[in-house]
């Protein structure tokens, strides 16, 4: 049963060391000693580095991780480590790689790692005077930028360009975007302290006052195109084909069909970014408003058929993640996640997460297409309540089971299986 807490305010909780954290959950949540010891079972992350990721730790939570099989992506083998709750999207996902890899796989391709640090200038007097005033020593201010980091100026990238702009709410704001080329960083706390440092030079030019100076999270210079071809004959012919494309085209009209179907590739490119430690929220944000840049909300994957009758399968994304910094570097499953991926490069991940997003979003376009999403996903959500009533070991298959055959797929009738068989 949950219940509620009679007072959430703690005075110098972030003070207290994790055990003593523990035992104020267990006073104030009438937490039970086998609910406060599953607690104190870090895994495989050590609680020290836990206390130094985040603030407030008190234990790591443990999301099922799999292998998704059979991707075939510019020619080049791959096993795609995903950590998700949900059932049947390692195996949807799968299974849209077998099928694209029957006509040759996946061709992706990644623009540079072009993102965007804004800086917004407030009480600027003269709009334009003073963007007329900082482009002529734009030079000046891309160098600042770049004085923070000596390796991006050894490989080539940084801070490459800057420009500016006026805003409607207010005619004394003045807003500016650094260029900035990543690399192999994801690239958030690198353009944060460019724009940072770049702040007093710029208020000292326009006399103004810089306020928000940070990064932004839609990169529509760092862009993923990627296509694959789905033969007919592997997903039920003709007629499941012309059910596909009646599902995909509604997705270009339908926002809230839309909404689903960006859902579906997101659920496997999420699941890749939280097994390999990168943001997942980041990329979120950024695919959605990417789908409404035109000014209204459309999907990111589209599909036509051939001159053979098979499906051509598209994704135009943007993907900003790195191979290098970050915290994957201090968590050790996603060390040996990236490792069993095998990418070497910022722009190879990302062609690969395209990928991973198409295939996902077909495999459930196919499904919908044909015997509908429920079937597949119900028998792997039968397990997950069979183990969530207490089976254990083979009861977890008997429970499954029988739920399936019942056609109640619900937790009640899981304790009831349970019961039966346990009496039996």
């Amino acid at each position: 049963m949950c219940m509620s807490v009679s007072n959430s305010k703690i005075n110098g909780y972030y003070k207290k060391n994790i055990q003593e954290r523990v035992e104020i959950l267990r006073e104030l949540c009438s937490l039970t000693n086998e609910e406060t010891n599953t607690l104190s079972n870090y895994g495989s992350l050590d609680s020290s580095i836990g206390e130094r990721l985040i603030e407030n730790f008190v234990t790591n939570m443990e999301v099922p991780m799999g292998i998704a099989t059979n991707f075939l992506i510019n020619g080049k083998d791959y096993l795609i480590p995903m950590a998700v709750e949900e059932p049947s999207v390692i195996a949807a996902c799968s299974n849209g790689a077998r099928i694209a890899r029957i006509l040759g796989g996946f061709k992706a391709h990644a623009s540079e790692s072009i993102m965007f640090g804004q800086i917004q200038v407030i009480d600027v007097q003269n709009i334009e005077k003073a963007k007329v005033d900082l482009l002529m020593v734009k030079d000046e201010i891309i160098q600042i930028a770049n004085s923070t980091s000596k390796t991006l100026n050894k490989m080539g990238k940084g801070a490459s360009d800057i420009s500016f702009h006026g805003v409607k709410y207010d005619e004394h704001v003045l807003m500016g975007n650094l260029e900035v080329d990543t690399g192999d960083a994801m690239g958030a706390n690198l353009i944060n302290s460019m724009v940072e440092k770049v702040t007093p030079f710029i208020e000292e030019k326009t006399g103004g006052k810089v306020v928000l100076r940070i990064l932004s999270n839609l990169t529509p210079m760092r862009i993923v195109r990627a296509y694959g071809i789905f033969s007919k004959d592997a997903i039920g012919g003709r007629d499941v084909v012309r059910k596909f494309m009646h599902a995909a085209i509604l997705s270009e009209e339908d926002i809230f069909r839309a909404t689903t179907h960006n859902k579906g590739i997101m659920n496997g490119i999420d699941s890749v970014l939280l097994a390999t430690m990168n943001d997942w929220r980041q990329a979120e944000a950024n695919a959605h408003a990417y789908a409404s840049i035109n000014g209204h909300y459309g999907p990111l994957t589209h599909y036509r058929e051939n001159e053979n009758g098979d499906i051509v399968g598209s994704i135009e994304i943007p993907i900003s993640v790195g191979t290098v910094g970050g915290t994957s570097a201090s968590i050790p499953k996603a060390k040996i996640a990236q490792k069993i991926l095998g990418v070497n490069h910022a722009i190879e991940l990302e062609e690969v997460l395209a990928c991973v997003g198409l295939a996902q979003n077909f495999a459930a376009m196919r499904a919908l297409s044909d015997e509908g999403i429920q079937k597949g996903h119900m028998e792997l959500h039968s397990r997950n309540l069979a183990i969530a009533v207490g089976a254990k070991d083979e009861e977890v298959d008997l429970v499954a089971n029988e739920l399936i055959r019942s056609g109640e797929i619900k937790m009640s009738n899981a304790r009831v299986i349970l019961d039966k068989i346990r009496k039996r």
